[in-house]
This record gives structure tokens, sequence and C-alpha cells, in this order.
């Protein structure tokens, strides 16, 4: 009975220690591991968010930048990291449902190893390609690499942009060849310059390129044209309805993090993703704003890694 009733008494002392540390959090800096270099769609949306919460919180939030192995090394950091709600990390489509089918050294599993805490923006891909390319349209693209005696070449940032960039060679029975670059700043000016034919790029990493006339886009992988390029045609409607692919950025915390701290976080960064200036500049990147709970969050990394790994295990079997 004694014993029973200290473990009662210790779990009641357990809650409450967790309850005070909510509610005195946050106390000091709070960091932000993007595990992808400086540039692209997930380092703006991560900047974004910390800064506001930052302003929001009178704390310090820092940006730590842990590009490398296709987001693998900054993810595997962030899920080693202590779970206090000190160190957060930028979590993308290919980090949690698309890697751990390709690398089985991953250094982390992405469904158990970290607390879903708020997904914020989703987004589709742009077909991107320099100026001076002959295409203009994904079917003339198809038709320059068959024609081409070595394999056309695609940049990817990611394991997802490869993926994407794979799917288009399936779909089209086309040889390409994947050329990955660790950040999105490096290949779209390789791009411009013409050392790659096509690249998979989030809208992030292109509109700036494309707005200087440097780069043009033949074409979005979403079902909808996106707001700031309104004459960039989608996919179906360039003949090609099953070639659709689009990617979340989210915020994830260590496993075992308090629940309290979790809650406290998806409150905040959701109000976050209401305020008009936030919405405009997560637009004007291209990127539409998707709020939800951690437990919707999480549903939503479980069905997308339930859906890539189908695709992969798919590309596999056409081998």
């Amino acid at each position: 009975m004694l014993k029973r009733l200290g473990f009662i008494v210790t779990g009641l002392l357990l809650s409450v220690a967790s309850l005070v540390h909510a509610s005195s959090y946050p106390d000091r800096q709070i960091t932000f591991i993007v595990p992808n270099g400086p540039g692209g769609g997930t380092d703006t949306f991560g900047r974004i968010i910390a800064q506001k919460l930052s302003e929001v919180w009178n704390q310090r939030v820092v940006v730590d930048n842990k590009p490398g192995a296709q987001a693998a090394i900054g993810t595997a950091l962030g899920a080693k990291a202590a779970p206090d709600g000190y160190t957060l990390t930028v979590s993308l489509t290919s980090s949690i449902a698309i890697n751990p089918f390709l690398n089985a050294n991953l250094g982390y599993d992405p469904l158990n190893d970290f607390v879903p805490v708020a997904i914020g923006v989703r987004q589709a891909f742009l077909m991107v390609t320099s100026v001076n390319s002959p295409y203009n349209t994904l079917k003339q693209f198809s038709e320059f690499a068959k024609k081409k005696s070595s394999p056309a070449t695609f940049a990817s940032t990611s394991s997802q942009t490869e993926l994407v960039g794979s799917l288009f060679g399936i779909l089209t029975d086309t040889r390409f060849l994947s050329v990955p670059y660790k950040n999105s700043s490096t290949a779209v000016i390789e791009l411009a310059r013409g050392d790659v034919d096509m690249m998979v790029a989030s809208l992030p990493s292109s509109i700036p390129l494309l707005n200087a006339g440097k780069l043009k886009a033949i074409a979005v992988t979403g079902t909808t044209r996106v707001t700031t390029l309104p004459n960039v045609p989608t996919s179906p409607e360039s003949g090609y309805p099953d070639f659709l692919a689009d990617s979340w950025y989210g915020i994830l915390a260590p496993k075992g993090t308090p629940k309290e701290i979790v809650e406290k976080l998806n409150k905040q960064i959701n109000l976050i993703l209401e305020m008009p200036d936030v919405q405009k500049a997560l637009t004007t990147a291209g990127m539409t704003v998707a709020k939800g709970t951690p437990e919707e969050y999480g549903a939503i990394m479980r069905a997308d890694h339930k859906r890539w790994g189908d695709v992969i295990a798919r590309q596999k079997s056409n081998k």
C-alpha cells in the first residue's frame, strides 16, 4: 500500500514539476535546427517562425543550419537534443517520409524519435530551367531528354526532389541523371548557368532568379497554380495528371519533451501563422499556410511516410 502511494505521490510531483517548467518556458535561448543550407524553403520557413517567436516571447531564437546527407545530419542532431523545448528541428517531407526508405543509417527514427509540434506550410514544387534552354513545357522537356545522347540531368537538393524528378522519368519512360546539391542557392545558380538541364525546386529558392529573369518555370507539380506565378501551368494542365507532389515544413521536438511545452509551442506557432505579415511573407515565397494540432501533424507525417514508401517500392520494382 505504501509502495503504491509512493508511486502516486511521485507521479503527482512530476506532473507539478512539468507544469511549473512549462509555465516559465521559455526562459532562455531556443535553437531551431534547419537541416538544409541557407536560401531554400526550409530555411525561409524556419527563419520566419524563429523571428516571430523571438519577438512574441522576448527570447533569442537562433537558426542553426546543419545541411548534409539529404537533411539527415541536422535531423539526427535534433533527435538527440535534450527534450526540454530549447532545441527544435524544422522538418520537411523528405527528412521524415522519404529518407528512411533510402538510407538504412539515418541516425534517427522519424516517427519515434520526435514529438510533432506544428505543421506550418505546404507547397508544390516547380520544374525550372535556364532561360536559354530550348524547352518551355514539360512535354518539350521530355522530348528533349529522349533525343539527348546522354541522360538529361536534373538538380536535386533533397531526397524528395530527387524522387520527384525520378517520378517524371518513370511517367515519361525517360532516363534522367540526378545531380545532388547540398543547398538550393548553389543549385539554382548552376542551373541558370546551364550546367544542368532541369531542377525540381522549392518556390522560395527559385523565385528570386525567376523574377530576375535568369530562370524560367515550366510547371507546378500541384493541382492549382501558384498565386505568385499565375502564368505557370500545373502538371495536369501540361498533360501529366499523375505527376503530382508537394512538400510540407513543420516543427518537431525530441521525444520526451513535456506535453505542456509542446502544446504551448503549437498554440503560439498557430497564432504566428495567422499574422497578416507572416502570411504575406510565406505566400510570397510560394507557400500555403497550414495549421493544426500536434496530433494532426503526426497523422500527416505517418500518412506521407506510407505514401512515399509505397512510391519508392514501386520504383524499385520497375528497375
